[in-house]
């Protein structure tokens, strides 16, 4: 007769195991392509092949933009380097309007593959931790869910927060799902402007023999409407805070 009272394996070991494989991977493969790929994924590299992708482009448009796509959410998914130079290329190949779209499916595409595998391994841990957190963690926790719009957009707006930390921290924190991929397929638009802008004009900077020069980012036309966004997403939290304030 089986003994009924002796120590069974724990059932959640090997699943919570497995919830952090996503994650993992992602880690993984980034540290990886760091060393492998950031010399491969450059603006010498589109010089060198630009006649090549026009021409692809011009014989199969919509094959090479589903396969732009599929190469950016990868670079995005992975983190992996060469994100600011798939984002000219959209410009490059598929004019402001088109290029911008896909450079915004793709990296929203991208990030929500890394929130959903933080959030499905280290993320679950941490928000049941924060839920049952109380003092100061609670009030800050309290504080993220009451501005969880403004925050999320703030992440994306400011240029200074690295876009894989807008990926990383709202699944780690327990952010709503919906609320993240709106806000980012939102908040990157003004950036991803910028990039395609930057690359429509790429044909005539490599025909100078130059490299297309990004520290235009950080130009007062540039930043100045940036930082106006930022603020615009901050509003709806510094009136709740004056009107939290006893006798405002």
């Amino acid at each position: 007769m089986t003994d009924m009272t002796s120590p069974q394996p724990a059932p959640d070991a090997k699943p919570g195991l497995t919830r952090h494989l996503p994650l993992l991977t992602i880690l993984v493969v980034a540290v990886i392509g760091y060393f492998t790929l950031r010399d491969y994924i450059t603006f010498d590299t589109l010089r060198d092949n630009r006649e090549l992708l026009l021409g692809w482009r011009d014989s199969n448009y919509a094959l090479v933009a589903l396969s732009f796509v599929g190469i950016y959410v990868l670079i995005v998914a992975f983190s992996l380097p060469g994100a600011a130079v798939a984002s000219v290329t959209g410009g490059f190949l598929f004019g402001l309007a088109a290029g911008t779209g896909l450079n915004v499916l793709a990296a929203t595409i991208g990030a929500t593959a890394i929130f959903l595998a933080a959030r499905w391994g280290l993320g679950a841990s941490l928000t049941a931790r924060l839920e049952a957190s109380e003092g100061t963690i609670k009030r800050l926790k309290d504080g993220l869910r009451e501005n969880e719009i403004s925050v999320l957009l703030l992440l994306r707006l400011v240029p200074a927060v690295p876009f894989f930390v807008a990926n990383l921290l709202p699944a780690l924190v327990g952010v709503k799902f919906r609320n993240f991929v709106w806000t980012t397929a939102l908040g990157i638009i003004p950036g991803g402007l910028v990039f395609t802008w930057i690359g429509v004009g790429l044909g005539e900077v490599f025909d100078r023999g130059e490299s297309p020069d990004l520290s235009l980012l950080w130009e007062p036309h540039i930043i100045g409407p940036l930082l106006g966004l930022s603020a615009l997403a901050a509003l709806p939290m510094v009136i709740k805070a004056v009107r939290g304030k006893p006798g405002v």
